[in-house]
């Protein structure tokens, strides 16, 4: 009987990765969320009694009795506001949420004695001086903006999961996520998918900041997850850190002209100021994912893009 905890399970990315532990064999899958972006709807056909729904902030310590006498061999922290526009009105919390968070994460991991990934972000680069970014790569972040409560708390999130298995030989993997989409995204959450794919279905501008040259790649959820499945499953990679990403870089322009045209509608762009801080490339160097997991993303962006689209086009008629 494996047994695997996800903080966040009931969020985009950590719903679909509930689905992919399900479909591998796991007998239980224990979600820990306080739904401050995640919906127990997306967990919607497994019964209760395989994935436990607890409503819990992990800011706080979770009691692990439920599980008194029954090996957990997998705990993966995903629980993290990811798009400007909740990481902005939850800034306080987001910073709690990759600490203290990561902390309780990581003491549930040691309490169990499994194996810890921490689903990071492509952000820890910040506005990167160098592409594509490699995890090599430092970063160039202003630890005071108003990306900083994002940006630098999975800084520290990294930091401490690296201490943990320093200290104590806990077995951490370490995710760096590059703009990951598809179904169950928030069609309000900020991002550009959602954002472009909302506004082109209900017949408004594509919202464009700065000049649209700014570059984006995108990385289809079940390439994502399975990158997960791989980094949390294959042995002797302890400590190590793996950027999980699309590396087919795009303009911002270019992307909102392919979203139009799947969507059949004229582009028309409204264009809005740059944001502070805002990246203006994104790219991840998969290399080592590729070397190390076997692993790289295998999705068309148009294929994967249309079934983004007839999600959003069935939620927004609904």
């Amino acid at each position: 009987m494996q047994t695997a905890i996800v903080t966040g399970g009931a969020g985009f990315i950590g719903s679909h990765l509930v689905d992919r532990l399900i479909a591998a064999g796991y007998s239980r899958v224990v979600v820990l969320d306080n739904l401050a972006t995640g919906s127990w709807e997306n967990l919607a056909g497994h019964p209760p009694e395989v994935v436990w729904r607890v409503p819990h902030d992990i800011c706080e310590p979770w009691d692990p009795s439920p599980l008194a006498g029954q090996p957990v061999d997998l705990v993966v922290h995903l629980a993290s506001p990811a798009s400007p526009v909740h990481y902005r009105r939850l800034a306080i919390e987001t910073l709690w949420v990759n600490s203290k968070g990561t902390g309780n994460a990581l003491d549930l991991a040691r309490h169990f004695g499994a194996r810890f990934v921490l689903g990071s972000t492509s952000e820890t680069y910040g506005d990167p001086l160098v592409s594509p970014q490699s995890e090599s790569y430092w970063g160039n972040v202003n630890p005071i903006g108003p990306r900083a409560c994002y940006d630098e708390s999975k800084r520290f999130a990294e930091a401490l999961s690296m201490e943990y298995h320093r200290r104590w030989g806990l077995d951490v993997r370490i995710l760096r996520f590059f703009n990951c989409y598809g179904p169950r995204m928030q069609s309000e959450d900020g991002r550009v998918v959602p954002n472009f794919i909302r506004q082109a279905l209900s017949g408004e501008p594509l919202t464009v900041y700065g000049d649209g040259r700014q570059t984006r790649s995108f990385c289809y959820v079940s390439d994502e997850v399975e990158a997960i499945w791989k980094a949390a499953t294959l042995p002797g990679l302890a400590g190590e850190v793996f950027n999980v990403g699309n590396p087919e870089e795009r303009t911002i322009l270019s992307f909102a002209e392919l979203v139009a045209n799947l969507v059949g509608v004229p582009l028309v762009v409204k264009a809005e100021p740059l944001p502070e801080d805002d990246p203006k490339t994104r790219c991840p160097d998969i290399a080592k994912a590729r070397r190390l997991l076997g692993w790289e993303p295998v999705v068309p962006l148009e294929e994967g893009l249309q079934r983004t689209i007839a999600y959003f086009r069935q939620r927004l008629t609904v």
